[in-house]
């Protein structure tokens, strides 16, 4: 189907209206998808993949029978095949943007101190972001893309505080909501840009230790039963097994 079709069928569907459309492309954005055509593509396969997957789900275990299941079980797994396809878009949307948002957590405080020495440099906000967004193009895909399109809506939109407002909706990351407020605070107070992100920085820097030392924590427990299971047991053969060797040629040798 072209991309002329799925657009009418959405559009007849009234599915780009209302809260659900929104929300849809809040998630989309926060995925790293964006366009019209991305949210006309995700509202069809939201509408159109129960109906396939059910459609196969009957052809391959009531028509050509490839899968052999007892007559009670045939609904039920129709059932959760269709189900399986009206969630799929929602499972593979929300993955997608968890990873993005650990990507951009990763690279955030080395973002940052290349933001303080652009601030200190005197180099203005957009200034600033699109230069670090350069910078980070190779290391941190995902957090360029954002500060690139952030500096350029703080250069055509009416009020900068908007595109401030669209990076935390694109992100929804709290370590990125703590630099939209600080950067909301300079804006509008006029507080020196350098020293407030001298502070953030510190403060992420912090926070990336804190969440490497409890996963230092959490290691000894982790590794308990992988060493149970698979080193102990080489250990004891490695041990006892020629003590147990000899005990086994001392008593033939009795015999």
């Amino acid at each position: 189907m072209c991309i002329r079709d799925r657009r009418t069928v959405v559009q007849k569907m009234n599915l780009l209206r209302g809260a659900g459309a929104q929300k849809a492309g809040d998630k989309l954005a926060q995925a790293g998808l964006r366009g019209a055509e991305v949210l006309v593509a995700y509202m069809f396969l939201r509408l159109a993949l129960p109906f396939g997957f059910g459609a196969l789900a009957l052809l391959t275990i009531e028509w050509l029978q490839l899968v052999q299941l007892p007559e009670a079980a045939r609904l039920p797994a129709v059932l959760t095949t269709t189900l399986l396809g009206a969630l799929a878009p929602g499972v593979y949307l929300s993955n997608r943007a968890t990873k993005r948002r650990v990507a951009m957590l990763k690279a955030l405080p080395d973002g940052l101190d290349l933001l303080v020495i652009c601030a200190e440099a005197g180099l203005s906000l957009d200034a600033a972001l699109t230069r670090v967004a350069r910078e980070l193009g190779r290391a941190s895909a995902e957090l360029a893309d954002e500060l690139g399109l952030t500096a350029v809506e703080l250069g055509f939109l009416p009020e900068r505080r908007q595109a401030l407002d669209n990076l935390n909706r694109r992100t929804a990351l709290p370590a990125l909501r703590g630099l939209v407020n600080t950067l909301q605070q300079t804006e509008k107070y006029g507080t020196p840009l350098a020293q407030s992100l001298r502070v953030l920085s510190a403060e992420f820097r912090d926070q990336r230790m804190m969440r490497a030392e409890e996963k230092a924590a959490r290691l000894p427990a982790i590794m308990t039963v992988p060493m149970i299971v698979f080193i102990l047991p080489a250990l004891f053969v490695v041990l006892i097994g020629p003590a147990i060797i000899k005990t086994i040629d001392g008593l033939r040798g009795l015999h």
